[in-house]
Parts: C-alpha cells; structure tokens; sequence
C-alpha cells in the first residue's frame, strides 16, 4: 500500500480532478439548460464504459503498465457519478435501478481486482464512489437510493479488503460511510422525531454493518483480532454512541442506548473468546469497554426513584451469580472472569451508596436481615465465598491463585462486615429511633468484635493465618473506638457492661488461637499453656 502512493499519489489525485471535473460539468450544463437529463445519463454511462474498456485492452497489451489500470478506475468513478446523479441527486432512477447498475459495476471491478490483484483499480474507484454523492449534494431526499449504493460499495470493499488483505480499502470506506453519513445528516436536516426515525436506522445499520464486518476480517486474518480492526470497531462504538444519543435525545434515555452497544461488545468478546479458546487481551478490552457502558447505563435506568441503587445491586447481583454458575459448569473461563469482575464493581458501588439508600422493607415493614437492602449484602458475601473456594485461573500459578482466594474471602468478610453495620443502623432507626448516638456506637462496636471473633473461626476452620491478623487488627480497632471514642464521658455501668463484653471475646479468641497453634504442632509459651490448661 505504502509503495502504491509513493508511486501513484499523483494519478490518485488527476482521477480526482478529472471526476470533480465532471460532476461539475453535470450540474453546470443542468443549470443552464444544455442538454436533457437523460442525454446527460446517456453520456455518462458511455464515457465510463467506454473508458473502462479502453483500460481493459491497455492492461491486457501492457500488464506492468498501471495506465490500464487507471483507466478502469476512473471508468468506474464516472459510472458511480452518473448513478448518483440519476438516483441521488435526481430521482430519474428509482431505488432499485440504482442497486442494479452500482451492484454490476461494483461487482465488475472487483472480480477483475480480485483476479488480477488489481489494488489501485480498487482505490480509485471506492474514492470515486464516495465521493460522487458528497461533491453533488442533492437538494431533494433520496436517502434510501443513497442507502442502497452505500451498501452495495461497502460489501465489495470489504470483501476485496478481507479476501485480498488490503486494509486500506475498509479503513477508507469506513471513514467515508460515517462521513457520508455526517453529510446527510447536515445537508438534508432530516426529522429525528420518534423512537424508529430515518436517522437512527441509518446510524443502526451502519454500527451493526461495521461490527459484524471488522470481526469477520479478524476472524479470517487468523483468528488476529487485535491491531486496526479492534481499533475501527471501537471508533465504531464511539461514533455511533455519539449520533444515538443525538438523535434520541428526550425519546430514550441514554442508559438504554449505552446498555445495547456494551451488549454488542460483550457478545464481540464472547466471539473472540470463542474463536480462540483462551483469554486474549482483545477478548478482554473489549468485554472490559461494553461492561463498563452498561455499569454507566445503570445511572439512568430506573431514575427518579430513591431505590435504584438497591435495584440495580440486586439485578447485577444476579446477573453476576448467572455468569458464575454457567461459567463453572460450562468451564467458560471468561464468563467467570466477567462475574468476579461485575462483584467486584457492584460491591464498591453498593458500598457507596448503601447508606443513602432505602432499606427495601418487605410488606412495609422492617425486618433485621430480612429485607432487600439485607438480601444484597448476602448476596455479595456469598458470591465473594464462592470465589474464594472455586475459581481458579487456569494461567496463574498456583501460589497466585492462593493469593487471590484470600483476597476474594476478606472482601467478602469486609462484606459481612457492612452488612452488620447497615442492619443494626437500621435497628436503631426504626425501633428506637430516639435512642442517643451513643448506644448505636456501642452496639457497633460489640459486633464488630464479634465479627473481628468470626474472622478468627474462619482462619482456623481453613487454617489461614492471614485471617488471624486481620481479625486481630480488626479487634484492636474496635477497642481503641471503643475505650477512647465510645465510652467517654459515659455512665459507669455501661462503660463496664461493653469493656466486659470486649474482654470475653478477647479471651475467647486468645483460647482459639491456643488451639489452633497446638492443631498445627507449634509450640506454646508457659502463659499459653497455663491459660489452655485452665
């Protein structure tokens, strides 16, 4: 490619002229009333065919000769000017005369192009092909004739550019459609109004047509998705994004129009992930990019109500333990790969917002541990506990997937932990809402030491001593909140009764880790064999 325009920049550049020239001469014999519309039809398709098979001879007398070549091109170029001056800027032709006559030029060059690894031949003619109907610009709508010659030009490209490997010809093509398209959108000020208008099924066709192309060229490129075709298909997203949102402002909100591409990029991921059998950094960009649309989806769906957040945790909550449980039984590591990641991010974001958001009362009563915002909180920790018992990634060493299993069981520990927190905030909330801040500070701080208690029977029943610290830097918080934060300026007797309590679980868990050290055959300092004998 590279040498061609080296060489050919200056002949690529004459075609244009020459074309524009043309295109030129159409519209100013049109205003002055020189010839009939029909002459002028009649002129064009005998100089294009005419000059397209002078190129013909001229190649087959001269192979090495490009002039051949040139002449096809731009035999082709004057051809597609007379179909979009009959069709698109005037409506002498109707919609399917124009798809004949572009399909049999269209298909006319690119079995010569194809046979003859004809490669300039081919760019001349996509340039001449777009251009034609952006240098006339019509006054009139006659956007599905365009529709049809766009999509017939754009077909053949990509099959030349796929079969051939030419790249160039779907990178230009792609640039010259989405142009097209602004075009349009400009010169004929099309209506908008409605969800199923004109605009938005040209833009739809145009995202669809670009994905589903850019992944069979992948596809047939030796499975190598990556490289400018991942990067089209993401320029794709963006533009598309860009004219959804335009043109369906004030008739969907923008969560529906971001949830619909993140699909169609998780459904791309899962193809490549598919085709390749294994988790490839293109798989992963792109599940990455259509996941994180459809986590900023979220922050429209459902608006207006106090209890999105609670909504919206639940149902990526499911959706989460679905993937997990398809992905284990199936052996789909990116599905697992995508549920830890969907927990991962809803967990922080629940975290976030849990303490401004509706409890979720069943029957419009509260019930501790029995309501929605409860049943979220579970479903997070038990998900977390999942991972930490199952998933293994099969390109991790095992150390390293150790490692992750104590980060998956401590984040749903840290879990655990925020549910026991909201739970009894919404306790004093509700049945004693009168109560001073002060008692809701204590309770707090009883828990945690019993939840600081769990950590250390977790660590010994799977014998993880990083449980153990945790569970130790967890009780020493809760003392220090408790003695210096909790009980100042309190009645003796409270004070007393949690100081008490604190104690009993200290000891409890220094009884526990006695034991767990004899279990392991450590040994034992004499305090530490007076206190278990006792």
């Amino acid at each position: 490619m590279k040498e061609i325009l080296n060489k050919h920049w200056t002949s690529l550049l004459g075609v244009l002229f020459v074309m524009t020239a043309f295109i030129t001469l159409f519209k100013y014999s049109m205003e002055q009333g020189w010839i009939t519309e029909a002459m002028k039809i009649g002129f064009g398709l005998l100089g294009g065919a005419g000059i397209s098979v002078l190129g013909i001879k001229l190649a087959s007398r001269m192979p090495r000769n490009p002039i051949g070549e040139i002449c096809i091109g731009m035999g082709a170029c004057i051809l597609y000017a007379t179909f979009a001056f009959a069709g698109i800027y005037y409506r002498l032709w109707d919609p399917m005369t124009i798809l004949l006559g572009t399909s049999a030029v269209t298909i006319g060059i690119s079995l010569y192009a194809f046979r003859f690894q004809a490669r300039l031949l081919m760019i001349m003619a996509m340039l001449g092909g777009l251009l034609s109907p952006l240098l006339m610009r019509p006054e009139t709508d006659q956007v599905f004739a365009l529709f049809l010659y766009m999509l017939v030009l754009n077909v053949a490209f990509f099959f030349l550019s796929i079969s051939r490997s030419w790249q160039e010809l779907r990178i230009i093509s792609f640039i010259g459609s989405w142009l097209m398209y602004i075009v349009y959108f400009i010169h004929y000020d099309p209506s908008v109004e409605g969800l199923w208008s004109m605009p938005i099924r040209y833009a739809l066709a145009a995202f669809l047509f670009y994905t589903i192309g850019l992944m069979i060229s992948s596809w047939t490129n030796k499975l190598k998705f990556e490289g400018t075709d991942l990067y089209l298909n993401g320029v794709n997203g963006i533009v598309f994004s860009f004219w959804a949102l335009l043109i369906l402002h004030g008739e969907v909100p923008y969560g529906y129009i971001l949830s619909f591409i993140g699909l169609v990029y998780l459904l791309v991921s899962f193809v490549i992930y598919h085709a390749t059998a294994k988790i490839t950094p293109p798989a992963v960009s792109v599940f990455l990019g259509g996941l994180l649309l459809i986590l900023i989806s979220l922050s429209s769906i459902g608006g207006g109500y106090d209890s999105k957040p609670l909504v919206t945790v639940l149902l990526w909550s499911i959706i989460a333990i679905l993937a997990a449980a398809v992905g284990h039984a199936k052996k789909w590591q990116l599905l697992s790969l995508s549920s830890l990641v969907i927990w991962f991010v809803v967990g922080c974001y629940w975290y976030v917002v849990t303490w401004d958001t509706p409890r979720g009362e069943w029957f419009g009563m509260y019930i501790p541990f029995l309501n929605w915002g409860a049943f979220a909180w579970m479903l997070l920790a038990a998900l977390g506990f999942y991972f930490s018992r199952k998933l293994v990634i099969p390109e991790l060493t095992d150390q390293a997937n150790l490692i992750l299993a104590r980060v998956y069981a401590l984040l749903a520990h840290l879990i655990v932990g925020g549910l026991l927190t909201r739970q009894i905030e919404n306790i004093f909330t509700e049945y004693m809402p009168d109560a001073s801040t002060v008692y809701l500070a204590l309770a707090l701080s009883v828990s945690w030491g019993c939840y600081s208690l769990l950590l250390i029977l977790w660590g010994a029943f799977y014998r993880e001593a990083l449980f153990k610290w945790f569970a130790s830097a967890v009780l020493l918080v809760v003392a220090i909140k408790a003695i210096f934060m909790d009980l100042n300026g309190q009645e003796a007797l409270y004070k007393v009764g949690v100081l008490l309590t604190l104690g009993a679980i200290s000891f409890f868990v220094t009884w526990i880790n006695g034991k767990w050290r004899m279990r392991d055959g450590e040994p034992l300092s004499l305090t530490e064999e007076a206190a278990h004998e006792s």
